[in-house]
């Protein structure tokens, strides 16, 4: 497990983290996790909701992605006589 220093972190940021961390009994270590985990979609709540809808969305294999990018490239070339 790898650690990670944050430094320059305002004053208000840290208290509210700090006041946080003290309501839910927890060390500002874990909320600090917990808030990046979350902001990454990692938490595990949204990983469950990835669950729900595989089933839907399906997963890519990268052989796969790379045969749709290559469908799809001609799509993002702009031919300037059609917009004229």
């Amino acid at each position: 497990m790898k650690s990670v220093t944050i430094h320059g972190l305002d004053d208000d940021v840290y208290e509210m983290i700090r006041k946080r961390a003290k309501s839910e009994g927890r060390s500002v270590n874990k909320v600090v996790k917990e808030l990046i985990a979350r902001a990454l979609g990692l938490d595990e709540k949204n990983k469950d909701n990835l669950k729900d809808f595989a089933d839907l969305c399906g997963v890519w294999t990268e052989e796969e992605a790379l045969e749709f990018r290559g469908a799809v490239k001609a799509l993002s070339r702009i031919e300037p006589e059609e917009w004229q």
